[in-house]
């Protein structure tokens, strides 16, 4: 949240207040840079830690799908098909992917609706509260929704794209199996994602069930070819070595695999 900008009013309000204050802060994980930025607001503070730092809900349902890219959005209209009348968040990492998302998702007739950093505050507002209404069944988000969202009736979540940073991973499923109820975690890993999956499983120090597909194969980086073709005879790079045929010499009349060297006779005359 304090990526978003609130981090401004904060450095705003906390002078005005009175030295003599209690404070508290509260975070889903506690990352580095949130201990850091907790230094400067906080006075010898008692820490309270529900979770280990990387674990998810232990009534979260996690599994992972492997599929193409191209092939993402068919599987994921296929998932949301069989649970329509329940509250579903769809995570991606970019703004206008995850808007584009949102347009065709309503294109096949679902109660959608999407909130990014581009819109605005009131947009935002607007959007959870119909979502947590049930005027729309699936809200589509960056990352901006994975922290601080309370919907105690949101029974799944999928990682359309899955996060770059692992931490994230475990924000955006914690959004469901709130206050103990059960939930689902769904993953869609695409190949160029198999480093996001790996880091995810090591944060949490556990590997995600597979629900469909197979696991990718590591891509291997493609050698550079080599300038010049092979070498030949064992001689120099670029140069001719022993038992090397030079360029335009034909063999020799009568003298299997030997040479004969043309013009040698003139040579020998001009010499003389």
């Amino acid at each position: 949240m304090l990526d978003l900008g609130f981090i401004h009013a904060l450095r705003r309000i906390a002078p005005l207040l009175a030295k003599e204050r209690q404070t508290m802060l509260f975070s889903a994980t506690m990352p580095n840079q949130m201990a850091e930025l907790s230094e400067a607001y906080l006075s010898n503070p008692i820490r309270v830690q529900v979770n280990p730092p990387g674990k998810a809900a232990d009534k979260i349902e996690q599994c992972v799908h492997f599929v193409g890219a191209a092939a993402k959005m068919d599987l994921l209209v296929e998932l949301l098909d069989k649970h329509r009348d329940e509250l579903a968040l769809v995570f991606g990492r970019t703004k206008h992917g995850m808007e584009k998302l949102s347009r065709n998702l309503a294109a096949k007739g679902f109660a959608v609706t999407a909130i990014h950093g581009n819109k605005s505050q009131g947009q935002r507002e607007r959007a959870i509260q119909d979502f947590r209404e049930g005027k729309v069944r699936v809200l589509v988000a960056t990352d901006v929704a994975a922290r601080g969202l309370d919907i105690p009736g949101v029974k799944h979540v999928y990682n359309y794209e899955l996060p770059n940073v692992p931490e994230n991973y475990v924000h955006r499923i914690g959004r469901t199996a709130r206050a103990g109820a059960d939930g689902m975690a769904i993953a869609l890993c695409a190949p160029d994602e198999m480093g996001y999956l790996s880091d995810i499983e090591k944060a949490m120090k556990a590997s995600i069930p597979v629900a469909s597909g197979r696991p990718w194969d590591p891509v291997v980086p493609e050698q550079p070819k080599r300038r010049g073709g092979p070498r030949r005879g064992g001689g120099k790079p670029g140069g001719q070595g022993q038992g090397a045929r030079p360029a335009g010499a034909k063999p020799a009349m009568g003298k299997p695999g030997g040479f004969k060297r043309r013009g040698a006779k003139g040579n020998r005359a001009a010499k003389a």
